[in-house]
């Protein structure tokens, strides 16, 4: 069986072509995205209406590509796509949510304009899952951008897997996400906790815009507090002693903010990357 997989959750755009060998061993055959990244970082962060506007040019490319890549050519036209999904494709899978609505809507409906003129089955699929069963697929491949035309396709002969067992606890955290889930089968889980306010990478995100750092903050901030080894700041650690597996953002990211505010007169010591946080 082989699928074709569509991402548009947030604000990049992403489409596969993914082969199941058996039931524990699947093949990636192709995966291609395209981002606008350099269009977010110009406002300090994502505008859903931008990124989805972003992705009505990307995402036809981006599925083109990624089918003509599955059978190894070298060039990449609508007529070999469409007939690789007449003659390939046995399912269409697409990021039903979360997300943004704008984002999601582009790789929905172009999924299900694929699935009805092409008479293919369409499966909606949970992204956050799919975040963390991803991580069972063993990384063999050089994953390609839209605008790395030029780049050599990577071998793609070789299975991609890994056994799962169970059971197994997985923690989904993003922009916009943190979760905590304990899975007992591949279709039984229990939401064990998550974040009550804002998502790790949210609180990141806007502690680097309090520093001045270019979008996405997050890289940035962990490459500066790897160079930090004594730091006398410390910021207390949110929900430390709470009897639950649930997280809390919003205080820290104030915290910092009240930090940065007391110390613009010492900008020169935080752009060395003195604003570290360390657990009480």
């Amino acid at each position: 069986m082989r699928i074709l997989s569509i991402e548009t959750s947030c604000d990049e755009t992403s489409a596969a072509v993914v082969e199941k060998i058996d039931e524990t061993n699947v093949r990636v055959l192709s995966n291609v995205t395209a981002t606008s990244l350099a269009l977010h970082a110009t406002t300090g962060g994502i505008i859903p209406e931008n990124a989805a506007r972003e992705q009505i040019k990307f995402i036809i490319p981006v599925i083109i590509r990624a089918l003509c890549e599955s059978r190894s050519m070298n060039h990449e036209s609508w007529f070999d796509a469409q007939k690789i999904i007449a003659d390939d494709i046995d399912a269409i899978a697409v990021t039903s949510g979360p997300g943004l609505i704008g984002s999601l809507l582009v790789g929905v409906e172009t999924a299900r304009t694929l699935a009805l003129a092409l008479d293919k089955p369409i499966v909606p699929v949970n992204h956050l899952l799919a975040h963390l069963f991803a991580n069972f697929i063993q990384p063999d491949l050089i994953l390609n951008s839209i605008q790395d035309l030029e780049k050599e396709i990577p071998d793609r002969s070789r299975a991609r897997n890994d056994k799962i067992r169970f059971p197994f606890i997985g923690l989904i955290v993003s922009g916009g996400h943190t979760d905590l889930l304990l899975f007992t089968s591949l279709t039984e889980y229990k939401w064990l906790g998550g974040t009550l306010d804002d998502a790790a990478g949210e609180a990141l995100d806007k502690i680097g815009r309090l520093l001045n750092l270019s979008y996405p903050a997050g890289p940035e901030i962990e490459e500066r507090a790897k160079r930090i080894k004594n730091t006398k700041v410390k910021f207390v650690s949110p929900m430390i002693n709470s009897q639950n597996f649930d997280f809390s953002f919003s205080g820290l990211k104030s915290e910092a903010s009240r930090f940065i505010q007391s110390h613009r007169h010492s900008e020169p010591r935080l752009d060395r990357g003195n604003l570290v946080s360390e657990s009480q």
